[in-house]
């Protein structure tokens, strides 16, 4: 029998990119009867699959996964879509007696959640809208992110400064309510049992995996899937063309850079990306049990199957 709504159990698995979090949500699925509901920003997009490190074929037929492959590259994303779907997708999977394991390094996409965020309802202005984006093409999205940081320094603080959506956004957000900075998102606790388990790596242990991967992408084809997206009108200005790396590899194709040079932008970006994720997931937090993703992957396994069992009546 499913269990109640209000008690539905889920596993989370945290943790900054490259430390091996789907191949851990993978052995969890596979282990304890479980799908996977994606936190990833980016592999909700078609067509872009190596760059957003999407799990393989092979994968996705053995262990079914949600949130993957549910958006065009053109195509607008929120937190607020993605909390729908994903609200959605856990109790479809409680629905049929399976276990819902959430995976990915998106930290608004995991707290909001894990943590019942209720997205501020400020309408859409299409006017103010259509000046910001005008405002991004001349001045550039670190102009735009200062003005959000003055306005509105904590909306500032939940934003990827590097994400011209998200800072266009909170900027029309912080623009409707002058001289208040917005509030974070409404919290409504959210109908789960949930254990988080992060995957935690050395520094410099990280940084050959990241170096690493970059490398193993450019030689799996991404030049070619960033050529692919701009022949079919896919431009670098879109929401999902932020994702790391598109930009860079699509200004080699452009003529801008040297494939070494994009390269290694990827590599500092992605290392960025990984810091900042240190924010969203915090080693100090105490609602996240951690473990060395290099050695104590058997802990964390058997640490989610004893966390399930004690759920269960006897």
């Amino acid at each position: 029998m499913p269990v109640p709504r209000e008690q539905i159990p889920v596993i989370a698995v945290v943790g900054q990119t490259a430390v091996g979090k789907s191949s851990l949500a993978m052995c969890l699925a596979s282990r304890l009867g479980g799908e996977i509901v994606s936190a990833d920003s980016r592999q909700v997009y078609r067509r872009m699959d190596i760059g957003t490190a999407k799990p393989p074929p092979e994968h996705l037929a053995a262990i079914r996964h949600h949130l993957i492959d549910v958006a065009d590259p053109g195509d607008e994303y929120s937190l607020a879509t993605f909390l729908h779907e994903s609200r959605k997708a856990i109790q479809n999977v409680n629905e049929i007696s399976r276990l819902p394991i959430v995976a990915g390094g998106a930290g608004q996409y995991v707290w909001g959640l894990l943590e019942g965020w209720d997205p501020p309802a400020v309408a859409p202005d299409p006017l103010l809208r259509a000046q910001l984006a005008e405002r991004l093409e001349s001045e550039g999205v670190v102009a735009l992110y200062r003005e959000l940081a003055q306005r509105a320094p904590d909306a500032a603080a939940r934003v990827d400064a590097r994400n011209p959506r998200r800072v266009v956004r909170a900027l029309e957000v912080a623009l409707a309510s002058p001289g208040a900075d917005p509030p974070p998102p409404r919290r409504t606790p959210p109908p789960y049992e949930v254990a988080i388990v992060g995957l935690a790596m050395y520094d410099q242990t990280l940084r050959r995996r990241i170096d690493d991967r970059v490398d193993a992408m450019l030689a799996a084809g991404w030049v070619d899937e960033v050529r692919g997206l701009l022949d079919s009108g896919y431009g670098p200005e879109l929401p999902s063309m932020s994702s790391l790396g598109y930009r860079e590899i699509a200004d080699y194709l452009h003529g801008r850079l040297s494939l070494e040079e994009a390269a290694d932008a990827v590599r500092r970006g992605t290392r960025r990306f990984a810091r900042r994720q240190r924010t969203w997931f915090k080693p100090t937090d105490a609602r996240i049990r951690w473990f060395d993703a290099e050695t104590e992957r058997d802990e964390a396994l058997r640490y989610a199957e004893e966390w399930l069992n004690g759920l269960r009546p006897d």
